[in-house]
């Protein structure tokens, strides 16, 4: 995650300590010191909506033999043991799991941050005001569009109006909620009403996600921005930005999946304020750029790990029958081991850029999908290789 707002204005939430503290980008396999990753928890295959972008191609209903409730305990258990600071529950659609409650109170009762990634659309006033009294920290509700556009990408109609009412319903009951938007072909044209919707409903927090090629998204590469449109989508994105914070409008704004952001940014800044800009850099240098596999691991529901959502072709193990601490410290598949020290593995455009401590070879998804190669260059990197890669 790339925080323009921590960059910009220095404000200061809880992931910028992840990102931006003094050893966010030193550890080998954990957040910071001697703490673990945090971990996306796919915790079940079922989702209520059919998006055509969805990384894990989730169904309508559960995965056989997913993780059952001792199993998914035992796993969090482990994590506390592990000190991993966060655990993102995502899915399919992860309030759909009966015993999602339950899960959130253990994993609260050892101290580890919970997060929820959803749709948005189950979420009643009653719902919202279990999770914050549970104790969740965060809920990131997915819209992709406004109205008929958001329900073309989700596969159902009215899908925007019942996501906006889980977004209201959080907002009414005091659990903290924000906006995801994964920007595409089809939808930048709506970047100026997301940004207007943000402002009328009063959402702290907005993340913009760059496309990626993997489950259902490995069809829509012809659907991805152009590096032109992806440009000029992060001026406009910047711009809003800084139009919220000088109208005193405190608001997290966010990009994600793409570590070419915080190079583009810094470019920017060296033409206008060229000392913030060197602050930008070192902030950028601090968190390390693209982490999978070091500071995020994911394990989808049936207990397989893997580096990251978007990457479930390369599995390292499974807890049934290896605890996460150890498949994640030991490093033993070979994926894995590369992530921790990729630089010499990374080729062309990659290997001799003037920024790759502060990208670190970017999305290892994209490069794989695109050119069969987990070490290629990622063909989301927008950046000008003669003005902007060789610094």
């Amino acid at each position: 995650m790339i925080s323009l707002s921590k960059l910009l204005f220095e404000t200061e939430s809880y992931g910028d300590t992840l990102r931006y503290g003094r050893d966010a980008g030193a550890t080998r396999h954990g957040t910071h010191g001697d703490h673990g990753p945090v971990v996306v928890w796919n915790c079940t295959r079922a989702c209520n909506l059919s998006c055509k972008h969805c990384y894990c191609s989730a169904t309508g209903a559960p995965a056989p033999n997913e993780l059952s409730t001792a199993e998914a305990e035992a796993f969090i258990d482990d994590l506390a043991a592990y000190r991993v600071p966060v655990l993102l529950l995502s899915g399919g659609e992860p309030t759909l799991r009966a015993d999602l409650p339950e899960l959130i109170r253990r994993a609260r009762g050892h101290g580890i941050r919970c997060t929820i990634s959803t749709n948005g659309t189950p979420i009643s006033r009653e719902r919202a005001a279990e999770y914050r009294e549970l104790g969740v920290s965060y809920i990131g509700i997915s819209l992709d569009g406004i109205g008929a556009r958001n329900d073309r990408f989700r596969g159902r109609r009215g899908a925007f109006e019942d996501a906006l009412a889980g977004i209201r319903n959080c907002k009414a009951e005091g659990q903290k909620v924000g906006l995801r938007f994964t920007m595409s072909r089809d939808n930048l044209e709506d970047l100026d009403r997301i940004f207007a919707l943000v402002e009328r409903e009063d959402i702290p927090r907005i993340c913009f996600y760059h496309l990626v090629y993997a489950g259902r998204g490995a069809e829509m590469t012809a659907d991805a921005p152009s590096h032109a449109e992806t440009r000029a989508a992060l001026d406009r994105i910047i711009e809003w930005c800084r139009r919220m914070a000088e109208a005193g409008q405190a608001r997290e704004v966010l990009t994600v999946d793409n570590h070419c952001d915080g190079v583009y940014l810094y470019h920017k800044l060296r033409a206008s304020d060229p000392e913030r800009a060197e602050r930008v850099l070192e902030l950028l240098r601090r968190s390390g750029g693209n982490r999978s596999g070091v500071a995020i691991g994911r394990v989808d529901w049936l207990g397989n790990v893997h580096a990251d959502q978007f990457t479930p072709n390369h599995t390292f193990g499974n807890l049934r029958e290896t605890p996460f601490s150890r498949i994640w410290s030991e490093a033993a598949h070979p994926i894995l081991a590369g992530l921790r020290d990729r630089r010499a593995l990374l080729g062309d455009r990659c290997a001799d850029c003037a920024y790759l401590d502060v990208c670190n070879g970017n999305l290892r998804a994209r490069a794989e999908s695109v050119h069969g190669d987990f070490w290629a260059p990622d063909p989301a990197c927008y950046l000008d290789y003669e003005t902007e890669l060789r610094g």
